[in-house]
């Protein structure tokens, strides 16, 4: 029987974490120039899309409530990126903030799975584990700008 709470815990920071990048990458998207790198991150914005939605689906089918990010959070990242682009847009610079917050996200996920993997729903792990692997994929293909 899996542990009903560390399913829950981990489900809310899957969702978090695609969320947060969800709102990041909208707000740079207006800051990025036509080219690959934007492409790259519209493909991004797509793949978390789906993650949150798997786990949205997941969360209402078991009737479990999954909190929307802060907003104050979310503010503040908007400022810091608009400030950060303010002062370097190049798409070096725009790479390297996404790439922090991809490892950001990574190290958090890693460090919730690794808490649940024992007894959270095995569906709740693969979702982890999908978004896990994209983010690691997106790491990779972001630190190409650099």
């Amino acid at each position: 029987m899996a542990d009903e709470k560390k399913a829950n815990e981990l489900l809310a920071e899957i969702y978090r974490n695609a969320q947060y990048a969800l709102t990041s990458i909208s707000d740079i998207l207006p800051e990025t120039e036509e080219g690959e790198l934007r492409e790259e991150l519209k493909k991004m914005h797509d793949g978390y899309e789906k993650i949150s939605g798997k786990a949205a689906l997941y969360a209402r089918e078991h009737g479990i409530e999954l909190k929307e990010p802060n907003p104050v959070k979310r503010a503040m990242m908007w400022g810091s990126i608009k400030m950060s682009t303010l002062k370097d847009g190049s798409p070096e610079h725009i790479a390297e903030m996404m790439t922090q917050g991809t490892v950001m996200g990574i190290t958090a996920l890693s460090r919730s799975l690794g808490d649940t993997r024992d007894g959270a729903d095995d569906t709740v792990i693969g979702i982890a584990e999908e978004l896990l692997h994209m983010e690691q994929g997106y790491e990779d293909t972001l630190k190409s700008y650099l």
